[in-house]
């Protein structure tokens, strides 16, 4: 049995007590960052063992984990914040699991593009997620074509990039197009920045920025 279970984005309390269940259930917790999930299994008070799953060893590790799941163990699948599978490691677990035979079950919770869609008074009805942009190789193709999608997207993106991204938005879609800017979501110091993008993008010309951020755009026309 394979378990996916979302932990918080940022407020440690946003954890559902199905997952806490599972966690604890579970023989082994394959972890993104192990020290990031020590801290909230320490929170938590759950001991369990934890073996790393991350982009660099996901592929190394594949067959070996599999293996174990076919011989009987539980595992569940946690990332540092947010769901397994979005735009972070999962989906060859989870295909591979599909394919042989090996029970998947995805428990709900914690994401940071559904609080930011919502929030941001862009219509949610017809959304696309686009995650993090290729940095360079098709990048400007995409960019081109997103400029004719008509549903709202949404987007991951680092602070340090952050600018640089909203400047291309604005050559490709328009500087009155609107936007949203999510950042520290459930944290202290969380920030929605919301507006047309030439207004976005020069409120964080003048900032530093830090912490995870989600952008929402408008669809064309």
């Amino acid at each position: 049995m394979l378990y996916l279970v979302p932990t918080p984005i940022g407020n440690l309390k946003d954890i559902t007590l199905r997952a806490l269940e599972v966690l604890k259930e579970v023989d082994l917790i394959l972890a993104e960052d192990t020290r990031t999930t020590s801290h909230l299994l320490n929170h938590y008070q759950v001991i369990k063992p934890l073996s790393p799953y991350h982009q660099h060893n996901e592929h190394k590790v594949l067959h070996h984990l599999v293996s174990q799941l076919l011989e009987g163990k539980k595992m569940a699948v946690v990332t540092d914040a947010g769901t397994p599978g979005i735009s972070d490691p999962a989906f060859l677990l989870v295909r591979e699991c599909i394919k042989v035979g090996v029970k998947v079950e995805c428990l709900p919770g914690a994401t940071a593009f559904v609080p930011a869609l919502v929030n941001s008074g862009i219509p949610a009805n017809r959304f696309c997620f686009e995650g993090f942009l290729p940095l360079k190789k098709g990048r400007q193709t995409l960019l081109k074509q997103l400029a004719e999608e008509e549903r709202t997207m949404i987007f991951y993106e680092s602070p340090l990039r952050l600018v640089k991204t909203l400047e291309e938005f604005i050559t490709c879609f328009g500087e009155e197009r609107m936007c949203s800017v999510s950042r520290e979501l459930t944290k202290l110091f969380e920030e929605n920045k919301r507006g047309m993008l030439k207004d976005v993008a020069a409120y964080f010309r003048e900032k530093t920025v830090k912490g995870e951020i989600v952008i929402i755009v408008e669809g064309k026309g």
